[in-house]
Order: structure tokens, then C-alpha cells, then sequence
């Protein structure tokens, strides 16, 4: 990023002003962490004006909802199928969670798959449920890049999954000319059955791999090192 750019952003109140020391400027992780999420949106295609307002709707404390409108992500038929509870966290808080694990690359990437924003010298992860079976995972000895690798993979084939729900909802509520109330309940009523499908296939298909996977693994144990 040239400087021209940067005092643009802080010109706007994009980004907050660094700390001086006579004619240096020092810019620090809060900085960086800023600067990545109005990257993140850009490429997502929001303007700078909508940028300043969404930051300025954190900094202002608005509520979750008044943000989400902002971005564009207000739901108008029914409630979230999502039931996550973001969670606040300093830089210290979040380097925490993941000892030697808190790199620029690894800080790029959780902004760029939506699991984090930047809010004044807070973070503010999506997820309590993400953030803990991440930390989890790195604590057994995996690396937070290949966590988030997985991550994206996941929202992948989880995005092909809920489009398969959204085409019985268009094609069999949609189309049944319900009056909007009644479609909206029924979506509602329908939200359980759609997680316990997914969450029943999900556990089958693990029982089916992780299994393979160890089965082959013992008997690789049981023949012993290969002759080179």
C-alpha cells in the first residue's frame, strides 16, 4: 500500500491516526488489522463511503443488526438459520487462543473468510463454536494456516449443501402459493430438520473415513517401516 493510499484512508476516517514521534508515524497491529478488513470488504465490492459507515457503525456501538443491514445481510422472511455468538476479543486475547500462530498471513486470512472484524481496538469473532474448535485443532498440533485452509474448504461444499435446502424451500414452499406468513413459519419449523439431516450424514460420513483412515494406518503400524 503507498503512503498516498494511506492518508487517503485517514483522510476519510477510515483508518485511525498513528502514533508520532517527531516526523515518524507508527501504525500499529490495530492499524494493520483495519487496514485488512477494509481490504476484505473492498474485494467484496462495498464502496469506501459504505466502508466508513459500517466502521463507523462498530465504533459508534450500534447494535450487531444495524451493522448486518449496512452490509447488506439483513434477513427480511425469517431468522437467521445461524444461531452463533460472536465474541470480543483484544489482539492479546486472540493470540492467546493460538500460541505462535498469530501471523499477518494467518490475521489476512480469518479476515478474508468473514471470521473476524475489526471493531475500534477490539476483534470481533463470528463464532464462539469456530473460535474454540479452531483453538482446539491448533492445540493438538495443527497449524492455523491448515485450520483456516479446511475452513474454507468446509464453507465450500457447506455452501453446496444449504443451496440443495434452498432449492426444496423455492421449489416446494415458494411455489406452493402460501400466503408470505405461513411460508415464513413453515421455514422456521423446517430450520431443526435441516441441521439434524446435515449433522446425521456429517457424523456417518466421519465414522466411515476417520475409520479408513486409521485402519490403514494400523496395518502400515502392524507391517513396519518400509525397505527403502
Amino acid at each position: 500500500m503507498t503512503t498516498r493510499t494511506l492518508r487517503f484512508y485517514r483522510e476519510r476516517k477510515l483508518v485511525p491516526p498513528p502514533r508520532r514521534e517527531g516526523r515518524i508515524a507508527w501504525y500499529s497491529d490495530h492499524h494493520l488489522a483495519r487496514l485488512r478488513t477494509i481490504g476484505a470488504l473492498l474485494t467484496r465490492g462495498h464502496t469506501l463511503g459504505g466502508i466508513a459507515e459500517i466502521l463507523a457503525a462498530f465504533e459508534k456501538g450500534r447494535d450487531s443488526r444495524s451493522a448486518a443491514e449496512l452490509l447488506g445481510l439483513a434477513h427480511t422472511l425469517t431468522p437467521p438459520f445461524s444461531e452463533e455468538t460472536p465474541v470480543r476479543l483484544t489482539p492479546e486475547e486472540l493470540a492467546a487462543h493460538f500460541p505462535g500462530e498469530d501471523s499477518a498471513e494467518n490475521l489476512s486470512a480469518c479476515l478474508d473468510l468473514g471470521y473476524l472484524a475489526v471493531d475500534g481496538d477490539e476483534l470481533v469473532h463470528v463464532s464462539q463454536r469456530l473460535l474454540d474448535a479452531s483453538s482446539a485443532l491448533v492445540g493438538e498440533g495443527i497449524p492455523l494456516s491448515a485450520v483456516l485452509d479446511a475452513g474454507r474448504e468446509v464453507r465450500t461444499h457447506v455452501e453446496a449443501i444449504a443451496t440443495v435446502f434452498a432449492d426444496l424451500i423455492r421449489e416446494r414452499l415458494l411455489a406452493s402459493g402460501r400466503d408470505p406468513e405461513r411460508i415464513a413459519e413453515a421455514v422456521d419449523r423446517l430450520r431443526p430438520y435441516a441441521k439434524q439431516v446435515v449433522d446425521a450424514e456429517l457424523s456417518m460420513a466421519l465414522d466411515r473415513r476417520v475409520r479408513t483412515e486409521l485402519d490403514a494406518w494400523l496395518q502400515d503400524q502392524a507391517h513396519g517401516p518400509k525397505e527403502p
